[in-house]
């Protein structure tokens, strides 16, 4: 059986859950992680007043977009032209306000519990080989609760799209697995982050084997989840007890492990990277969307190779509107409208 086997025909719509986040974008080199105490490459739970204070010791006003990591993936969904939805809760006031306009504005319907509290924000910080370093206030996003994650929320989804950062809400995590399979959905989990997975291996290989068909991961992800830098070993315990699984392995592209076959996929471009801010959930807006569009794994990698590609030649998360324009015309040149697509 494959992956195609198991999704609704009838479906097409990709729905995210996750923490509902404004992204604050700033450039800082490895002395200034060093003083504020970031993990580089990494990310850390802070309350306000951390971000608040780390802001005004930058010598630079930061860029400030709507965010979060299943947010990114099911936006650029959107922008593709896809069904997406988004399932989260922020504030009330001026930020949460902009958070559900710009979903409105992307093509994306959204399911937003409303809060008292602040919308949560991340604050990236890039430094110069790209990489980004992340200090997270979960605000609102914080107070999502596992009785409002029902059925109602994945209603027509093909594929629920998990972030990683809610294996840190254990009882919500389980709320949300439990009412994608009642509503007859796929449910892909993307690992998110290392410390995430260093963190949640007690329950992480029992919630992967029991509700995950398909698994995202990077190598420094799939490291400390396996316990292996080898790529053919990583991939091979990734795939064990899901349907399909994905090893992105950064400038060198991306490997799909999926009914006994292994696709690799080359990266785009020539690996120069301004910023690497939602290179893995753009990667996963294009696998996904050609995936319940029911296109060949060959051509969903493609496209997840590109959108990773174009979101690495911006600050932040949001690729250009000329940008996402390209990437349309390619698949209008490259996907024929009529036949059903291989299944392999």
């Amino acid at each position: 059986m494959t992956i195609y086997d198991k999704l609704d025909p009838r479906r097409n719509k990709v729905t995210g859950v996750g923490s509902a986040l404004m992204d604050i974008l700033a450039h800082a080199d490895d002395a200034f992680l060093e003083r504020v105490g970031a993990v580089k490459g990494g990310m850390t739970y802070v309350d306000k007043a951390v971000i608040d204070q780390t802001i005004d010791l930058m010598p630079a006003a930061p860029q400030v977009v709507p965010g979060g990591s299943a947010c990114n993936t099911v936006v650029g969904i959107g922008r593709l032209g896809g069904k997406a939805r988004f399932v989260g809760k922020c504030g009330n006031g001026p930020m949460g306000k902009r958070f559900r306009e710009d979903l409105t504005k992307q093509g994306v319907e959204s399911v937003i519990f409303p809060s008292d509290s602040p919308t949560g924000r991340v604050l990236s910080m890039v430094t110069p080989d790209a990489q980004r370093s992340m200090f997270t206030f979960l605000g609102a996003s914080a107070e999502a609760r596992p009785e409002e994650m029902t059925a109602a929320c994945f209603e027509d989804a093909a594929v629920v799209h998990i972030e990683g950062y809610l294996l840190f809400n254990r009882e919500l995590l389980a709320a949300v697995v439990r009412a994608a399979r009642q509503a007859g959905a796929l449910i892909s989990l993307d690992l998110a982050s290392f410390n995430v997975v260093s963190e949640a291996k007690d329950i992480l290989p029992d919630i992967i084997a029991r509700y995950v068909d398909i698994l995202i991961a990077n190598e420094d992800e799939a490291s400390a989840y396996t316990g292996t830098r080898d790529e053919s070993e990583a991939l091979r315990m990734l795939a064990a007890d899901v349907d399909l699984a994905v090893l992105k392995v950064g400038a060198r592209g991306s490997l799909v492990a999926h009914a006994g076959q292994v696709l690799r996929f080359a990266a785009k471009g020539d690996g120069a990277a301004v910023d690497t801010t939602g290179a893995g959930d753009l990667w996963a807006s294009g696998f996904l969307y050609g995936l319940v569009n029911r296109r060949p794994l060959s051509q969903c990698g493609e496209l997840a190779s590109m959108c990773g590609y174009e979101v690495c030649q911006v600050m932040g998360a949001s690729i250009p509107d000329q940008r996402w324009t390209a990437i349309q015309n390619y698949m209008e040149a490259q996907w024929p409208r009529k036949g059903s697509a291989a299944k392999s």
